[in-house]
């Protein structure tokens, strides 16, 4: 039987993103494993390992992770491995490169987003790029999800890794959020929000961090209460930097942001939104913007890589270059219906681009 392994640092990684490719898999006949550092159950797999992944680079457990990691790819000996996440495919190519005259294996890595890109920090140039270098020879197959990063691949790694390939992003389940509920139930879910029929809904889904940078959102909406009423924001996403933005909205008095943590309904929110923004400083190919689209909702952006891939300016949003210019953007949406009715039309095709069947061919 052929098997297959996928691999990330973490296990909410696979769950969020690869379960349809395993399922595929499955599908085709192979045993499917998957490596992480936790054990959670993961549908579709057949063997789970559990391997001591760390996210940063400086921890000692990576270094028993790529022991681990040998180990497992000579004992299987996989058709296919497929290497996601920063320090997962690191620790998986660095154990590749000891065994792979032992094994008949072809590694695939998807990049969601290199660490370095124009206008990246000088120290991530330093850091990230000499380590994707140097791995880009053990890679069979070097997938990029967006433009910027397939073109700096084929200048600075072609003559390593001889497969590298653009497909743009995960891929999407757009019917999931090409529903239209009723008006009863998008109004119990304002009513339960302590949202008014007339408010004008800024949604960014997003894990609360500071690369997903919240805090500029959060200062547009500081800046929009001072003239306008009924803006009202809505932050969804688990915290991950304990409260910090929180803190600044209450020392602030900031009355129109609510933090509505992980959420499983993200569709029926995105029914109810007016507008969906990001502030993201670094982006793979951002699906949270891909989703906005299956909703068919225009997009106010802070520019960055891989927003660009997704947006073009009056098409199907805006792309912005500070706070400034996002209060001018939201206002002439908020003031221009027939207009967003518009963007609403052409998002909802572009998403089709992105959808899970798309991306899997």
């Amino acid at each position: 039987m052929k098997k297959v392994l996928f691999t990330a640092t973490v296990d909410s990684h696979i769950l969020h993103f690869h379960l349809p490719y395993l399922k595929m898999f499955k599908e085709k006949g192979y045993e499917v494993h998957v490596a992480t550092n936790t054990d959670d159950t993961i549908p579709f797999c057949d063997v789970k390992h559990k391997v001591s992944f760390e996210r940063s680079p400086f921890k000692i457990n990576n270094l028993k992770a790529i022991k681990q990691m040998k180990k497992i790819l000579l004992d299987n000996n996989f058709d296919i491995v497929h290497t996601h996440t920063p320090m997962g495919s690191v620790v998986t190519r660095l154990a590749y490169k000891k065994v792979r005259n032992k094994v008949n294996t072809r590694m695939i890595y998807t990049a969601h987003g290199f660490h370095f890109y124009k206008g990246a920090p000088l120290l991530n140039w330093l850091l990230f790029y000499p380590v994707e270098k140097y791995l880009s020879k053990y890679t069979d197959t070097l997938i990029t999800i967006n433009k910027e990063d397939f073109e700096l691949a084929k200048r600075k790694f072609a003559k390593r890794c001889k497969d590298i390939q653009y497909v743009p992003g995960v891929g999407i389940d757009v019917n999931r959020f090409s529903i239209n509920p009723s008006e009863k139930a998008k109004n119990d879910l304002r009513k339960q929000l302590n949202i008014k029929s007339d408010d004008f809904i800024l949604t960014c889904v997003a894990r609360l961090d500071y690369n997903k940078n919240q805090i500029f959102l959060i200062k547009v909406i500081e800046q929009l209460e001072k003239n306008y009423n009924g803006v009202k924001l809505l932050l969804v996403g688990p915290d991950e930097i304990n409260g910090f933005y929180q803190k600044y909205v209450k020392e602030k008095g900031i009355k129109n942001v609510e933090f509505l943590g992980r959420r499983e309904d993200v569709p029926i929110l995105l029914s109810i939104t007016d507008v969906v923004v990001s502030a993201s400083l670094r982006e793979g190919l951002p699906v949270n913007i891909i989703e906005a689209f299956a909703a068919g909702k225009p997009v106010v952006a802070l520019n960055c890589r891989g927003m660009k891939d997704l947006i073009e300016n009056g098409e199907n949003g805006f792309i912005v270059s500070n706070s400034n210019e996002m209060v001018e953007k939201i206002l002439f949406l908020k003031n221009n219906k027939e207009y967003t009715n518009n963007i609403s039309s052409n998002n909802k095709r572009k998403s089709i681009n992105y959808s899970i069947d798309a991306i899997m061919n």
